[in-house]
């Protein structure tokens, strides 16, 4: 891909690559990089709906944020449906998975708060019915601009099309708990463009969601994350001796893996409210090894820049895998160039006994990692699951130069506050 010449001059980088030789190096099982064992008697956030991605409010720097004592996370969700006839098996039993599988059609954002950094409560919907400009409502990120209580809600419009967007709202506070006022005007933001991302014309499996605004410690820009893929016609890509790296003998074959074109995108603001902005090449790809990156975002610390993003084994390319979970890079500048922790990438991954049991990680930058359960086998032969729909045990991980390590676990959806703020 090449440097493009935009308003801030000529793009100072080239992608860096997530190779096969580096994907090759993925073991699952390793305990250094393994998420323990979720138990199946995990307790249920609410019977009443499901909840997956995890958005914790939170500052433009990353920091984990309570306001007044509270603590906030935004949720998407979609109401479980027990009663409803087409989620009935032919014995009139309720069927949760196909229940649970369906979700992604009817996602909602949705908003929980806490006194105690866990133990949510249900505030309800962020916006109104109507007030998105698409059907679903997909991932995003929260951030608290002010001590007025002011939110920018940067997510995901999805269907028709992929669009990134933003909701401006408050948050107001009383002694019994949060609410959520405004959050009634939505901006689109951008889309995808088909030169530098991928469109739904150049492939119906594209990606093109989850933005995560930043603030670049160093240059102090305003720039945003987001999940992309690679621009160009389903199946034209090349998968060519960069991409392939350093492999052995007989490791040279690449498949079908053309089809796989991944890629955490990046934007810079031209304001500073985070209205207008431009798209800039790729930071990492991942062509002819995986088709997926989502909700990229980072860790900055020890001045490094430690890109994390979120995989499946689904959407792992011919000739490479490794389990669900989180994957990271890190670089000493934002545009790179970037090398995969653990020489692998892999960071966080399910147990290859309990293959789906979390996803959608987000790693803050206290070493906290959240996550929700995805389903957790019930007998030893892994036929029978239990759905989840509700937040997974928070797992601490620690991150040394260009490695990392799992070295403690906490209990369900702990998301505590970095900081507190005091609403004027």
């Amino acid at each position: 891909m090449k440097s493009t010449t935009g308003k801030f001059g000529k793009t100072p980088h080239q992608p860096s690559l997530w190779t096969r030789a580096d994907a090759l190096k993925v073991h699952a099982d390793d305990p250094t990089t393994t998420q323990p064992l979720v138990s199946a008697n995990f307790p249920v956030l609410s019977d009443d709906v499901f909840i997956w991605d995890t958005m914790p409010l939170r500052d433009i720097d990353g920091n984990i944020t309570s306001v007044d004592g509270w603590s906030v996370i935004f949720t998407l969700t979609a109401d479980r449906h027990p009663n409803d006839p087409q989620y009935l098996d032919q014995n009139g039993n309720y069927d949760v998975i196909r229940d649970w599988n369906d979700r992604h059609g009817r996602a909602k954002m949705y908003y929980w708060f806490s006194r105690t950094g866990k133990d949510w409560k249900l505030g309800g919907r962020v916006m109104a019915e109507g007030v998105s400009p698409t059907v679903r409502e997909w991932a995003g990120t929260p951030i608290l601009l002010n001590e007025q209580g002011d939110v920018d809600l940067y997510y995901t419009a999805v269907t028709p099309g992929a669009t990134i967007v933003k909701v401006r709202g408050r948050v107001v506070t009383t002694e019994h708990g949060v609410s959520l006022v405004g959050f009634e005007k939505v901006k689109p933001l951008f889309e995808a463009d088909g030169k530098m991302y991928q469109t739904e014309a150049q492939n119906a499996f594209w990606g093109f969601r989850d933005p995560w605004p930043f603030r670049d410690p160093k240059d102090g820009k305003l720039y945003m994350l987001f999940e992309g893929n690679v621009a160009g016609e389903r199946g034209s890509h090349k998968v060519g001796k960069a991409e392939i790296g350093d492999v052995p003998p007989g490791y040279e074959d690449v498949g079908n893996s053309r089809f796989q074109t991944a890629c955490v995108g990046i934007a810079v603001a031209r304001d500073e409210d985070g209205d207008d902005w431009e798209m800039l090449p790729p930071l990492l790809t991942a062509v002819g090894v995986n088709d997926q990156t989502e909700r990229p975002h980072f860790v900055f610390q020890d001045g490094k820049y430690y890109l994390f993003t979120i995989s499946h084994t689904f959407t792992y390319a011919d000739g490479v895998t490794g389990p669900d979970g989180v994957y990271g890079f890190v670089a000493d500048s934002l545009f790179g160039p970037y090398v995969p922790l653990n020489g692998s990438g892999l960071v966080l991954g399910n147990p290859s006994s309990q293959p789906f049991q979390t996803y959608s990680h987000c790693v803050m930058p206290n070493g906290l990692v959240t996550s929700f359960i995805d389903s957790v086998p019930t007998d030893d032969t892994g036929t029978q699951i239990r759905i989840g729909g509700t937040e997974a045990p928070t797992v601490g991980i620690k991150i040394k130069g260009q490695q990392t390590f799992v070295v403690a676990e906490y209990d369900y959806g702990y998301i505590p506050p970095m900081l507190d703020v005091t609403l004027k």
